[in-house]
């Protein structure tokens, strides 16, 4: 079986690569093929994953384009994971926003809305491609902003395309520990759109076991999302929030905390991720471990802002396990290729599965998933509360999608102006303005793929 990986060159690809390299079942993935504008960045990369294969038995075989053509061609999987602008931009995008005194976040607010308009049309022009060169391949989404780039997306690849994301799944991993329950025992009652959704129920043996964490003041102090938004606040909406919502939920306290840190997030990971770019095949020492420390220092530091703001301490070793989003992948991969029934928490297609939104709008919510691939399960409809903010999100994601690929200007504008956390028509005006300066080709095909 063979799996493409565009942004073969990413600083996550190893995850994937280690998932690969522990499935040992019948029919797995053989030959993995990557694919990366960037010839320097997948050549270090690649001395990663040889130094990971060294040891194993029949390791799936490696090779690295700079053909798109050439990656699609034939394959049987595709793992999307391009940053359009690369860190660069996404500094750009979360410095801007925070100048003006609103949310400067990759995915979130006016940032994610730059970041989308620009994405979109390469990740469009890709859905494209696959169609004509791997009509019969599924697509794996994890390129932000996931679920409206899976929407994007999945306006010419239909279900083909499924976005993944390891918030859902990381949330309630730390849920399930913080009860005491095993994880693959527990069917975990979640809705939302991605980087917007709840945890509404952790069901055990047919009964619901999160209201007994919602009035454990210690066991909710014991895992990041308990600490990040308090007991008091979680038993106001009866519900675990992914972590994302901090910044709905406490934005002046996060935008402080944002506006006063030496530098955003995307400038940090940009320096921390400089001399690991940076090796050539002469580099003493191993690439291997240049990664394991940088990786750790990332992940140390995932959403150290909004820890300060809500007085959360350090991010706890627990909550920096991996075993994310690479091993839902390989799930969701095996399920499709293999008929290996599972059910996964994905973003795909409503299809009438979370009342107050159209079929066609792209929702993250438990799916079942088999060799006809991913169908989204009736979910119990939304809190007032979060059906309005989820509703007003998803017209933002419509406004960006019509930008994107129609280049319409007022679209875009509408977007940033409509968005929960962008305060003012004339604060979109003069962002909308940055984000074009700083992107001449914003809401066009071009510009710098994947980092």
């Amino acid at each position: 079986m063979r799996l493409t990986i565009l942004g073969g060159g990413g600083f996550r690809v190893p995850l994937v690569h280690r998932a690969l390299l522990a499935d040992r079942g019948e029919g797995r993935v053989t030959e993995v093929v990557l694919y990366d504008p960037d010839p320097a960045r997948i050549a270090v990369i690649g001395q990663v994953l040889a130094e990971q294969a060294a040891g194993h038995p029949d390791p799936p075989r490696v090779s690295v384009t700079t053909d798109l053509d050439e990656a699609l061609a034939g394959t049987d999987f595709v793992f999307s994971a391009i940053r359009v602008g690369g860190l660069d931009g996404r500094a750009a995008d979360e410095r801007g926003p925070l100048d003006e005194g609103v949310l400067g976040q990759e995915t979130v607010g006016a940032g994610g809305v730059a970041y989308g308009l620009r994405t979109v049309p390469v990740t469009v022009e890709i859905a494209r491609r696959v169609g004509a060169l791997a009509p019969g391949a599924w697509v794996i989404n994890f390129t932000n902003p996931a679920g409206l780039v899976t929407e994007a997306m999945s306006r010419h690849l239909g279900d083909r395309v499924i976005g993944i994301c390891d918030s859902p799944i990381g949330m309630g991993r730390r849920v399930a520990a913080a009860l005491g329950v095993d994880p693959d025992r527990a069917w975990f009652d979640y809705a939302g759109l991605n980087h917007l959704g709840w945890l509404r129920a952790v069901r055990v043996d047919g009964r619901d076991v999160l209201p007994d964490l919602l009035t454990d003041d210690a066991a909710l102090s014991s895992f990041e999302e308990g600490r990040l938004f308090g007991g008091e606040w979680l038993r106001a909406i009866g519900a675990v929030p992914n972590e994302y919502l901090h910044y709905y939920y406490f934005n002046r306290d996060a935008v402080a905390a944002l506006r006063a840190a030496p530098q955003t997030r995307g400038a940090l990971v940009l320096d921390q991720q400089r001399d690991f770019y940076a090796r050539t095949p002469d580099t003493p020492g191993s690439a291997l471990a240049d990664w394991e420390s940088t990786r750790s220092a990332r992940e140390s530091t995932y959403m150290a802002e909004n820890r300060e703001a809500a007085g959360a301490g350090e991010r706890a070793s627990c909550d920096m396990d991996s075993g994310g989003y690479e091993n839902v992948a390989l799930a969701l991969m095996r399920a499709i290729a293999h008929d290996e029934r599972t059910t996964l928490i994905l973003n795909v297609r409503n299809r009438g599965a979370l009342a107050g939104l159209d079929d066609d709008a792209v929702v993250e919510v438990p799916c079942f998933v088999d060799a006809n691939g991913a169908r989204p399960l009736a979910a119990a409809p939304l809190a007032d509360h979060a059906l309005g903010l989820v509703t007003s999100v998803k017209a933002v994601e419509r406004a960006v999608l019509e930008a994107a690929t129609t280049g319409s200007r007022s679209a875009a504008l509408r977007a940033l102006a409509i968005h929960p956390l962008v305060d003012s028509v004339t604060v979109a005006r003069r962002l909308l303005e940055r984000f074009e300066t700083d992107f001449p080709q914003l809401g066009y095909l071009g510009g710098k793929a994947e980092r």
